[in-house]
């Protein structure tokens, strides 16, 4: 799988709910064919997720790959009164988060960690708005782990800072201040970057 496609102007991941409770209870029961619509619908905003937390394609893959084995592993012990979008989030944070920390690399950047390209728009403002992501994304990986995740889950996946408290298992209060802090430490590295 490639790097995400979309710095800017991510796309929200299409939550439905029911749907997903439909999927996961369909799945415990034996029906495979549910767990492989949950792999389509969660499979690329697990590998964003993952990647932005990583900064290596290779890694958010690998992680991709393991998050879908877990749930497969531990579909019983979801709880249907959460989200499963929360859920799942909550398993590929934390798997990366122990990845970079088995790895003993949890923050420095290395010269070799994969940068996606922006995918151009119309020709227009194909040049401004890959200057732009280029400086963002320059920006976010050089931040530490911690920051890139609330940046991620906030500003890439668009989750609400309720969902965001429930995949990181902190307060809403923690992930405003996280998230504040975060934004001013991107917003100084944005200006270094000028």
């Amino acid at each position: 799988m490639n790097p995400p496609d979309q710095l800017s102007g991510a796309r929200r991941v299409i939550v439905d709910d029911e749907a997903d409770r439909a999927l996961i209870e369909r799945y415990r029961k034996g029906d495979r064919e549910a767990f492989t619509e949950l792999v389509v619908r969660y499979q690329r905003p697990i590998y964003n997720a993952a990647f932005w937390i990583l900064r290596r394609a290779e890694d958010a893959s690998d992680i991709a790959q393991m998050v879908f084995l877990r749930v497969a592993e531990r579909a019983n012990d979801y709880d249907p009164q959460y989200r499963f979008f929360s859920w799942i989030y909550r398993i590929a944070v934390n798997e990366s988060l122990n990845l970079l920390r088995r790895s003993g690399n949890e923050d420095p950047l290395d010269d070799d960690r994969d940068i996606p390209e922006p995918e151009p728009r119309d020709p227009e403002t194909r040049l401004s708005e890959a200057e732009r992501a280029a400086r963002v994304r320059q920006a976010v990986m050089t931040m530490s782990m911690i920051d890139r995740t609330v940046i991620t889950l906030r500003h890439f996946s668009e989750c609400s800072y309720q969902e965001i408290a429930d995949i990181l298992e902190v307060d809403e209060t923690t992930v405003k201040s996280r998230l504040y802090e975060a934004r001013q430490r991107l917003r100084s590295l944005l200006e270094d970057l000028r």
